[in-house]
């Protein structure tokens, strides 16, 4: 393979891996939206944001439908940086005053 033929296919795989990406983002900000609505109901019932045993239910979860190339472990630690994101947004929500109901 010439370095041209290499730098060809690598823009070929760079697109494929931007579009990934495009698409991960989408995934992570519908997350998010159910996140803030979990944070809402939290913060109505004065629930804890952190909950350990729902935490090991989502590592159960995405362990299980891993069929790799990552190993479980690296599924875990990318999810553990997401929960920790989302847990700050629940936070977050938690602390913001409730819009207030229309008036009819």
């Amino acid at each position: 393979m010439t370095p041209e033929e290499a730098q060809a296919q690598l823009e070929q795989y760079r697109l494929l891996i931007d579009d990934v990406d495009r698409r991960i983002v989408a995934l992570l900000n519908e997350r998010t939206a159910v996140v803030e609505n979990i944070g809402r109901v939290k913060r109505e019932a004065k629930l804890p944001v952190y909950e350990p045993k729902r935490e090991d239910q989502v590592f159960a979860n995405i362990t299980s439908a891993n069929q790799g190339p990552l190993t479980h472990h690296s599924v875990r630690g990318i999810f553990e940086r997401i929960i920790d994101e989302m847990r700050s947004i629940q936070r977050l929500r938690m602390i913001q005053t409730p819009p207030e109901e229309p008036k009819c």
